[in-house]
């Protein structure tokens, strides 16, 4: 197992955790919250919690189709960074390892160093780890080596990104994890952007199937993965976190209709490629020519609210009578 001689490295961290410099350091914090909060030692040598069959399974079950979505991404991922000795692994919400992926002749090395399905990387049962702390503060994040609190996991540098659902909730985390020697800070910067775009694009990939029949559109340019999802009628049925937090969208926001052009500007939220606007430009014609111009009528008859068609009307250029 990794981890070489545990004392040093125990006294390393009991020495910063009574420096009171040190808990401004984020590493150091976590170091505080693994000997305090979670009552942890660094030279514990317990067993690895690890899940049993029928729990991993319920676990599984309970993510929905993420790891499936993810299962792509992931194998890109490995494409990228399984030929320098990393593998790649998913979790749930909690820290416990759901999917990996890794070359062969390094499964026995990984295993026993517990990266395999069913071991729980939460920062409360591992102490301070790329896994654990990620999920702990929300926020991707790298854990080299001796920074790791368990003596036993000081030989290890993982790279770690959070994984939000379609509503903004932290669901999973993505980590890229190696015992290399030699792993350089241009490699590991590397690897954290590639984990980076990799959740994002799982992240993406999720929000797409959560609302299949809507119109995805890139909210803000600057932020990316910042989705919304726009229906037939202008509102906004939708927003990823990343969404939420630069158009400042909360839950209770988007309970209510919420029409698109009031959180992206006329513009941007009423563009359509030509050929959708015309057909629609031709629909609403129709409707209109059928109810005689009456707008009330012609949006009954299109299954839309009065409001939503006089807006559809506006953006067109066209007009209804009363």
């Amino acid at each position: 197992m990794p981890g070489a001689s545990a004392r040093p490295h125990a006294e390393r961290i009991r020495a910063a955790l009574q420096d009171g410099s040190a808990v401004h350091s984020a590493i150091a914090a976590s170091w505080r919250r693994s000997a305090l909060l979670h009552g942890l030692d660094p030279e514990a040598r317990a067993a690895r919690q690890a899940l049993a069959s029928a729990e991993l399974r319920q676990v599984r079950d309970a993510m929905g189709p993420l790891v499936e979505l993810a299962q792509p991404v992931m194998d890109r991922l490995f494409q990228a960074v399984g030929g320098i000795g990393c593998c790649v692994v998913l979790t749930d919400e909690r820290g416990v390892l759901v999917e990996r992926r890794g070359a062969g002749g390094e499964d026995r090395q990984f295993r026993d160093w517990g990266l395999w399905t069913g071991a729980v990387w939460s920062e409360a049962r591992e102490g301070t780890n790329a896994i654990g702390t990620c999920l702990a503060e929300g926020r991707p994040l790298t854990v080299h080596r001796d920074q790791h609190f368990q003596a036993r996991n000081a030989l290890l540098s993982c790279t770690t990104a959070p994984v939000y659902d379609h509503e903004g909730r932290l669901a999973a985390a993505l980590d890229v994890s190696s015992a290399r020697r030699d792993l350089t800070e241009g490699m590991t910067a590397l690897i954290a952007a590639s984990v980076a775009e990799a959740a994002r694009r799982i992240e993406e990939r999720c929000f797409r199937q959560a609302f299949p029949r809507a119109r995805i559109v890139l909210a803000d340019d600057r932020t990316a993965g910042a989705l919304l999802a726009i229906d037939a009628d202008d509102l906004v049925v939708g927003a990823s976190r990343s969404a939420r937090q630069a158009l400042g969208i909360t839950a209770a926001r988007l309970r209510r209709p919420l029409p698109a052009a009031d959180v992206l500007g006329a513009g941007e939220a009423e563009a359509a490629p030509p050929a959708l606007a015309q057909a629609e430009r031709g629909a609403l014609q129709r409707a209109l020519a059928r109810a005689g111009g009456n707008v009330s009528a012609a949006a009954e008859a299109l299954g839309i609210s009065r409001a939503t068609l006089h807006r559809k009307l506006r953006r067109l250029g066209l007009r209804g009578g009363g």
